[in-house]
């Protein structure tokens, strides 16, 4: 059975963040993934990466020590989901700081000759499930880190055969009923992933 781990960043369980993450473990689930469901706030992940961290980031090997299991959890996954609300138009500083202490030399990436060669070819499929409080025009306008980042820093390091980017844009205005199409739109892709 393949591996989908789930990377989730908010900390409130009655937010529309904790409805989508809930969405997409169930829709994963059901259609036959084994599910790492990995809620950062819930682990208390810490996001900080320390000056020893830093000063051993190129160290391959060691550099992984302080954060062995969410590695080890990494690299066990076929398909890598993150379902994270768009704050101040990037991550949440959790989310941030898994892709800062994770997302090592050695095990995301490897450098040769100065150079980012991906590292995590066996996850097959990554997804980013999203929200932003403002409009689409409003992040393009800010350049929509997150989305770049998924669809570019990520990508580069899986290289997927499949990608999908879903994000709830006018969040703050968001009706009822613009929500709940949201929430079936995210059920019915994940279960198609």
């Amino acid at each position: 059975m393949a591996r989908a781990l789930v990377l989730f960043a908010h900390p409130c369980p009655e937010s529309f963040s904790a409805a989508l993450h809930k969405r997409t473990v169930e829709a994963l689930g059901a259609s036959g993934w084994e599910v790492d469901d990995c809620d950062l706030n819930a682990e208390g992940f810490s996001p900080v990466l320390t000056e020893e961290e830093r000063r051993g980031y190129h160290d391959e090997g060691p550099n992984l020590e302080p954060v062995r299991e969410y590695v080890e959890r990494l690299r066990a996954a076929q398909a890598l989901v993150m379902v994270f609300p768009v704050w101040n138009f990037g991550y949440p500083a959790i989310l941030k700081g898994f892709l800062d202490r994770v997302f090592l030399p050695g095990v995301s990436f490897r450098l040769e000759d100065g150079f980012v060669k991906p590292n995590l070819t066996h996850i097959r499929k990554l997804a980013a499930v999203t929200t932003y409080g403002g409009t689409r025009w409003r992040a393009i306008g800010a350049g929509d880190p997150p989305r770049r980042c998924v669809k570019r820093a990520v990508w580069n390091v899986c290289r997927p055969e499949k990608m999908r980017y879903l994000a709830l844009y006018d969040m703050n205005r968001a009706s009822d009923e613009k929500r709940a199409a949201f929430l079936a739109r995210v059920g019915k892709e994940m279960e198609a992933f």
